[in-house]
């Protein structure tokens, strides 16, 4: 079983127990915090909005850290230009606790459930088709077909 979550513009796929590190979470050391699940997976996949309601994902923040040292040098042949400059990223440690669907399974056995109303709906059109074909309407159409054909003769 596994989840893809959102967090701080990036995606992760995520499993119990998994440690992470992401984006700067403004939130306290040992704090448990909920993702934004975007697909769950278990038996059965669940990514429509309806279905995700449903879907929590916990995960204990474990220590905030910063990123490695980025290096960037900025040059500019001929003119003696050079800048160097660094940079940190303030990220979070997270460890996934809980991955859980409440109610996955039992909404997935009433969705075959609603497709049934749908194979009553079809009948209804059919009385509509009986009803035009009792107009009518067809000797019309032949009516200004033949009039179309006699104009073209013309």
């Amino acid at each position: 079983m596994y989840a893809i979550v959102k967090t701080g513009g990036k995606q992760y796929r995520v499993e119990r127990g998994q440690r992470l590190l992401v984006e700067r979470l403004a939130v306290a050391e040992g704090a448990d915090v909920a993702l934004e699940p975007i697909l769950y997976r278990s038996e059965e996949t669940v990514f429509d909005k309806a279905g995700l309601a449903n879907v929590k994902v916990t995960a204990k923040v474990v220590a905030h850290v910063r990123g490695e040292k980025l290096r960037v040098f900025k040059f500019k042949p001929k003119r003696g230009y050079k800048r160097r400059t660094g940079h940190r990223q303030d990220l979070t440690q997270i460890e996934v606790t809980e991955i859980a669907a409440a109610g996955a399974k039992a909404r997935a056995k009433a969705s075959p459930a609603k497709p049934s109303p749908a194979k009553a709906s079809p009948a209804k059109p059919a009385p509509a088709k009986a009803s035009a074909a009792k107009a009518p309407a067809g000797e019309a159409e032949t009516t200004s077909a033949t009039k179309e054909t006699a104009s073209d003769g013309s």
